[in-house]
């Protein structure tokens, strides 16, 4: 097989509400994100679950709608890719977190309550693909 393909795709729900900042050079948005993925499975008569977090990044406009309009526990579909980060700690021990980089997200539900993060009503939000640099609305 020629070349490389490193896409992911990840559905589950925010595990916090959406941190944004700004890069200093260029005031670029930036989000933090945190998404907890189930696993449903059975083992003999036995049901199980286990659970997976995992911790995403956005930038640029993508960012900033994430982060208006998505709450804590709230389900999303994000697609991206994976990005490792290396680092060098306080002590000089090598470190390294790997992540997912959102390209583009998707609403899972269309809850209308201001309390829950969602779309405002009358915007069709679910299903709702939001590429870089476009408004979903």
């Amino acid at each position: 097989m020629a070349g490389n393909l490193n896409k992911v795709f990840l559905m589950g729900n925010l595990t916090r509400d959406i941190e944004l900042k700004h890069t200093p050079s260029n005031n670029t948005a930036v989000a933090n994100i945190g998404i907890a993925v189930n696993r449903k499975y059975r083992v003999g008569d036995e049901n199980r679950e286990e659970t997976t977090f995992v911790d995403c990044e956005a930038w640029g406009r993508t960012a900033e709608v994430m982060q208006q309009y998505l709450r804590k526990g709230r389900p999303v579909l994000v697609e991206g890719r994976l990005k490792l980060d290396q680092w060098q700690d306080k002590d000089g021990n090598n470190r390294s977190k790997m992540k997912v980089v959102v390209e583009n997200f998707q609403f899972v539900d269309s809850r209308g309550d201001g309390n829950q993060g969602g779309a405002p009503a009358a915007a069709p939000a679910a299903q709702q693909s939001v590429p870089d640099e476009e408004i979903p609305f």
